[in-house]
């Protein structure tokens, strides 16, 4: 089996198991030439926040970031606690940021900025994975707090009508995202136990894939 079946076939189960298994019907259309990149989107969705999957030619060019967290960007707060790792010049204009989001914010920015040195965009990305801790005194990772910050700096073109999405920061009404981006990767989010850094309650990784080798 060549690497392009490999990776079109794990895609389309995983494509599979999320839309109950019509994601096979058109496989065979859906199939990427040697230099594409494929993403497959749920059903009838103009807007999602995350791809189903996505499947690579074998003739395409793919950088791996290693995991990426937070700066420590905020000196008036107690070192090694989460807000140590936020930038406030980043949310000073809105209400209601939870600690979560404002570290994500900070390691999206951080993302953009590798990815740059890389030759790349988040424009580029195609899979992604976030580890999230849970604030002190919470009971469970802020997910959604996680998915607010995300939405600033992806899934927020809408595919059909090309619009730029407004999209919220904390409890604030809707704005421009800090980066349009129609990019939609593969994702995976998860709560762990712990992280490399004290006080960091996000880390992120990704796969970008360049348009030309």
């Amino acid at each position: 089996m060549n690497r392009r079946t490999t990776v079109l076939t794990g895609t389309i189960l995983m494509a599979s198991l999320l839309t109950g298994g019509t994601a096979l019907a058109g496989a065979r259309g859906w199939w990427p030439g040697p230099k594409d990149v494929r993403v497959m989107l749920p059903e009838a969705q103009s807007n999602p926040a995350i791809a189903s999957g996505v499947a690579m030619g074998g003739q395409v060019a793919v950088y791996q970031s290693s995991g990426l967290g937070p700066s420590a960007l905020n000196p008036g707060a107690p070192d090694g606690s989460p807000e140590r790792h936020t930038d406030p010049a980043l949310t000073e204009e809105a209400e209601g940021v939870t600690v979560t989001e404002a570290q994500a914010l900070v390691v999206l920015r951080n993302l953009r900025t590798n990815l740059e040195a890389a030759g790349l965009t988040p424009a580029d990305v195609i899979t992604m994975t976030c580890y999230l801790m849970k604030p002190p005194d919470a009971d469970t990772a802020d997910y959604a707090g996680w998915n607010r910050a995300y939405r600033q700096y992806f899934a927020n073109i809408d595919l059909t009508s090309r619009k730029v999405v407004p999209v919220p920061m904390g409890t604030s009404a809707p704005k421009s995202p800090l980066l349009a981006n129609k990019a939609r990767p593969a994702r995976a989010t998860m709560g762990v136990a712990s992280l490399a850094v004290r006080g960091w309650l996000v880390e992120v990784e990704v796969t970008a894939t360049y348009k030309k080798r």
